[in-house]
């Protein structure tokens, strides 16, 4: 819980980030603080999943002077912003009114506990996991301490995030050796002699980081270590990460019969409409889904022997790809994505007390359905 005094903007996407990192969104994405002063004290937060004209208006009307949308207003860069089109309408007005924009997109799609992981709650689904992890995203951190450091080194790398697997962390391996080294004559040795070679008996310690958190974890590493000089290594490593990446696949606990779960799906979700293929599975037992736009994840789905692949935005020739393997439903974008909503304003409600939290009132779908 966040301490009772005047929470600014940065405190609140700092919370944000340490959660679904800015280095983990795709590189076609523009997440992050779009508009306003991350310094400003914050009277109100309004979550929305777009921001628009009316987003920004009813934040005012309640008195929010901070909106977080999971789609960035700004996705393309702005040449200028003369009002000739809503998105720079809706940063002009933000921009008028004191309302600092921020969204949390495609690195809340790759979080774990993020947008798919709110679907497979209201599928009811259990045994969750990453569909497509992320790979080549992960590094390992190897260096050499004295034993009379080793807590204190490890202690200070794993503050920095280091040592983090799926539901553990503090999670590292150490193993005994002899280094040994001479100090020259400029050096200011923490063991040894000047021109004398020293042996010194140390623990090698290893831990696994996400990439993105290598600086910051060298930095603690070597304000912690006691040598002058600090050997230490990093790995690039192959090694996919399960828990980071796009979509996710779980499994009902007893069997449904397709229809009838398509029926719950678009009760659920209140569709306006499910385009789905050719029901060559009677009865759906695993599900892979995905929030948004996901026909990119068919072959994925089809891997994972799901029984049915959930998401939204296919395109009419893209049905033709499910090929007798799967069904595939397209629930629509908006209805993938809107419990993220809540998903965000419970997170932030749940950790900051000193200003009110609003869910938008507003239905931003721009698909209206006849």
């Amino acid at each position: 819980m966040a301490d009772k005094e005047a929470m600014k903007i940065k405190d609140i996407t700092d919370f944000l980030e340490r959660k679904a990192h800015l280095a983990t969104q795709e590189s076609y994405d523009n997440s992050g603080l779009l508009v306003g002063d991350n310094q400003q004290q914050v009277t109100g937060v309004l979550v929305s999943l777009d921001c628009t004209e009316d987003i920004v208006d009813e934040a005012v009307r309640k008195g929010c002077n901070l909106i977080v949308s999971h789609h960035p207003i700004v996705f393309k860069g702005l040449k200028s912003l003369t009002g000739k089109n809503y998105v720079e309408r809706t940063v002009i007005k933000a921009i008028q009114f004191g309302v600092a924009l921020y969204a949390i997109h495609t690195n809340l799609d790759n979080y774990r506990f993020g947008v798919n992981f709110e679907i497979g709650k209201r599928l009811g689904l259990s045994n969750l996991s990453v569909l497509s992890p992320v790979k080549g995203k992960l590094s390992k951190l190897v260096t050499y301490v004295p034993k009379s450091h080793l807590e204190s080194v490890r202690k200070a790398v794993f503050s920095a995030g280091a040592g983090t697997i799926g539901e553990y962390d503090k999670c590292s391996f150490s193993s005994e050796g002899m280094g040994s080294f001479r100090a020259l004559e400029n050096a200011s040795p923490y063991v040894g002699e000047k021109g004398q070679l020293h042996e010194e008996p140390e623990i090698r310690l290893e831990v696994v980081l996400p990439e993105y958190l290598e600086g910051n974890v060298v930095r603690v590493l070597l304000a912690a270590h006691p040598y002058e000089e600090v050997a230490y290594d990093l790995f690039p490593l192959k090694n996919k990460n399960q828990f980071e990446g796009a979509g996710m696949v779980g499994e009902l606990d007893t069997p449904m019969e397709m229809m009838a779960f398509l029926e719950k799906v678009k009760q659920e979700f209140s569709c306006g409409t499910i385009r789905y293929t050719d029901l060559v599975k009677k009865e759906v037992k695993k599900v892979a889904f995905c929030g948004g736009s996901g026909s990119f994840l068919l072959n994925q789905a089809i891997r994972s022997a799901a029984d049915l692949f959930i998401t939204g935005d296919f395109k009419y020739h893209e049905f033709f790809d499910a090929d007798g393997h799967i069904v595939i439903a397209d629930i629509g974008h908006y209805e993938s994505e809107q419990f993220t909503i809540d998903l965000i304003g419970d997170s932030i409600r749940k950790n900051f007390t000193t200003f009110a939290v609003h869910l938008t009132e507003l239905n931003t779908n721009p698909v209206n359905y006849l």
